[in-house]
């Protein structure tokens, strides 16, 4: 994934109080969305300098008595604020494609594999998912498959929290709605997104 390789690593360092170090230990947080028949599983990589950063900063975007940004529930006029106040946020957010039509989880497992290897490529030390409570299960049979008789040695750590815990689980979910709005929307996130790797393709 050539996205995820030394040039966001600078990208990262540039604007992290880590800048003094050579590596990376990069947090990788990933939520769903559906459109049709397509899945699209959207994870953001954030440097541990920018965590704290970017949490005040999507906490300080929520409404009154609001737990957590849902952006399916924003209005649009929210939606562009919140795009706004993102656009130069040291953030970086890949999209997974899979087809539904033999069932959604399937698709999901799917993305799940492929974004497992590709974490990896890039240190990822914590991986977080949106839980989907019963079903998070599916997920942890798929990584620790994926990861095979190297899980101990890669330091991966990997857990599901409900997005209400973790303002960060809130970026993936606003990338992920947007591309899959397209148009306007789509323009709009374009600063925050990174590659689109559809598995669907052979």
């Amino acid at each position: 994934m050539k996205s995820f390789g030394p040039d966001w690593l600078e990208l990262v360092n540039s604007g992290s109080e880590l800048a003094d170090e050579r590596s990376v230990s990069v947090h990788a947080f990933a939520d769903e969305s559906r459109r049709n028949n397509t899945y699209l599983l959207a994870v953001a990589l954030v440097s541990p300098g920018q965590l704290t950063k970017l949490r005040k900063l999507l906490m300080g975007l929520r409404m009154p008595n609001q737990r957590e940004l849902h952006f399916k529930k924003e209005t649009p006029a929210r939606r562009k604020q919140i795009l706004s106040a993102l656009a130069s946020a040291v953030v970086h957010v890949d999209i997974y494609l899979a087809c539904c039509r033999k069932g959604e989880e399937r698709a999901r497992q799917a993305c799940v594999a492929r974004l497992t290897e590709d974490v990896l490529k890039v240190g990822v030390t914590r991986l977080v998912f949106d839980s989907r409570e019963v079903r998070d299960d599916h997920d942890l049979l798929t990584i620790r498959t994926t990861l095979g008789r190297s899980a101990w040695g890669t330091g991966l750590f990997y857990e599901h929290l409900p997005s209400e815990n973790d303002p960060l689980l809130w970026i993936p979910d606003i990338v992920a709605w947007c591309y899959g709005a397209g148009g306007d929307w789509l323009r709009r996130v374009r600063p925050l997104m990174g590659d689109v790797i559809d598995t669907r393709k052979p």
